[in-house]
């Protein structure tokens, strides 16, 4: 098993406790100096202060990701870091301090001498702790055994890269010339303990945890590769030696080698905080919406049609998942058996149905699909994590079992109680491949702020009655 490494601001949670012990020192040490040693905050408005400098640093680190490549800093490279830093959080500090509307009872000179202070305690803090991981990376023990497996032309240049870093998280124990018996010999001090044929047997009866292929070929590369996974070993794969960044891509290096993991898009730890946030807010909104509209229409279902006021439907998710999805329901109860039968009625070209005038609705109904009422309970799957507020319409089990394979496309995301395709129209689009389309668009080119945009359609969208049936 293979355990991924940790990335963005996840990854250095050490520096985050530390430089927030700094800035509060800091912040105690500017106090004292200025108030004759005192050591405590007598006064609110500075207890406030040293809470709202803890949060301050929380977003200053979450979203300006300041330990990005800090353990290759040099000393230079880090004291403007740590400047950048400070003055950001101190640019934090002074906008609190503005919005509150409390800054005249602030000292000033407490102010630049906590930035000062700061600065140099941040700096020295970092710079001791770098050398204290250091200083652990370079023992052996916990590491990750690596073997590498390459052509006798590029070994020497595939070591070199990889296994003279010493900051690293494996240890190079043995290497593999792919087309040459060089077996008890050393190649710049690692040994070579194998060659192409019996090289399986080897990880079989040692210990080899991670195995690099630089590769001759990309069949053949493949090839060793899945049976060194049946083996249980994990695998790295080089598959560009450049520094080229392909978009949508995530990278691993091992030395200058670049191995991609390619997808439709690619987000940040922070992009899907972000999100996950904005749903889990909006569907605490959206729940309040819902008990209203119950108020208001569950007499009326009932009175119109008996049954249940929710309606609830399996519905297809992420990459196939399956779900309960919610509505209110709009139509009479076993509308769903009655469906075989009006499939000549359908107004939609493929794997999607839809009918203007269809007989299943209740009288209300109409009322509540034209302005989405119906769709609201959906807010609980967006709760629940089943559903995001934007993304694409989640299939029934019938249209999943006909998709050809482009469909799979739109679920590569979590589906969503709005998307691109309810803002373009919808009931102007009459060919599945068209929400295909639109959808697979939505996923290659997501950003925070095209969800962002497509809420703000979407409200636009439900007040006017558009494009709904």
């Amino acid at each position: 098993m293979y355990s991924e490494g940790k990335r963005s601001w996840v990854k250095h949670l050490d520096f985050t406790f530390l430089d927030l012990i700094c800035l509060e020192l800091s912040l105690i040490l500017a106090y004292a100096w200025r108030f004759d040693g005192k050591w405590l905050f007598d006064e609110d408005i500075y207890q406030r202060l040293a809470v709202m400098v803890l949060v301050i640093h929380i977003v200053v680190v979450f979203f300006l990701e300041p330990y990005k490549g800090i353990l290759r800093r040099n000393k230079f490279q880090e004291f403007r870091a740590t400047l950048t830093s400070a003055v950001v959080c101190f640019g934090g500090v002074l906008v609190y301090m503005y919005a509150i509307k409390q800054s005249v009872l602030y000292s000033r000179q407490l102010l630049f001498v906590f930035l000062i202070f700061s600065v140099i305690m941040i700096y020295t803090e970092r710079v001791i702790w770098k050398r204290v991981i250091r200083a652990r990376k370079l023992q052996d023990k916990n590491k990750a055994l690596m073997t590498v497996v390459a052509e006798s032309s590029n070994v020497e240049r595939c070591l070199k890269e990889i296994a003279q870093n010493k900051y690293t998280n494996f240890k190079v124990t043995g290497v593999v010339v792919v087309d040459q018996s060089l077996e008890g010999t050393l190649i710049m001090g690692i040994p070579v303990i194998a060659n192409a044929d019996n090289f399986l047997d080897y990880v079989r009866t040692h210990v080899v945890d991670e195995v690099f292929i630089d590769g001759n070929t990309r069949e053949s590369s493949e090839a060793l590769a899945s049976a060194l996974v049946e083996l249980g070993t994990t695998v790295h794969m080089s598959l560009v030696h450049s520094k080229v960044l392909v978009p949508n891509r995530q990278l691993d290096n091992y030395g200058n080698y670049v191995v991609l993991t390619s997808s439709m898009r690619i987000a940040t730890n922070r992009q899907l905080f972000i999100k996950r946030t904005m749903d889990i807010l909006g569907s605490l909104i959206g729940l309040i919406l819902v008990g209203i509209a119950y108020i208001v229409f569950a007499p009326i279902i009932k009175i119109q049609s008996p049954g249940p006021v929710f309606y609830k439907q399996v519905r297809i998710g992420k990459n196939g998942r399956r779900f309960n999805f919610y509505k209110f329901r709009s139509m009479h109860v076993g509308a769903d058996a009655m469906l075989d039968k009006l499939k000549e009625e359908n107004e939609m070209k493929g794997n999607m149905f839809k009918m203007e005038n269809d007989p299943r609705i209740i009288p209300i109904g109409h009322f509540m699909r034209k302005y989405s009422i119906d769709e609201l309970p959906q807010f609980w799957n967006v709760l629940k994590g089943d559903m995001s507020l934007v993304g694409t319409r989640p299939p029934t089990e019938d249209e999943y079992d006909m998709y050809e394979y482009h469909h799979k496309a739109r679920l590569g995301i979590r589906p969503g109680l709005t998307g691109m395709w309810q803002v373009s129209g919808r009931s102007d689009i009459t060919d599945f491949e068209e929400v295909v389309e639109l959808d697979t668009e939505y996923i290659m080119n997501w950003t925070l702020g095209l969800d962002i945009k497509i809420l703000f359609k979407t409200v636009g969208v439900v007040f006017s009655g558009k494009g709904s049936k």
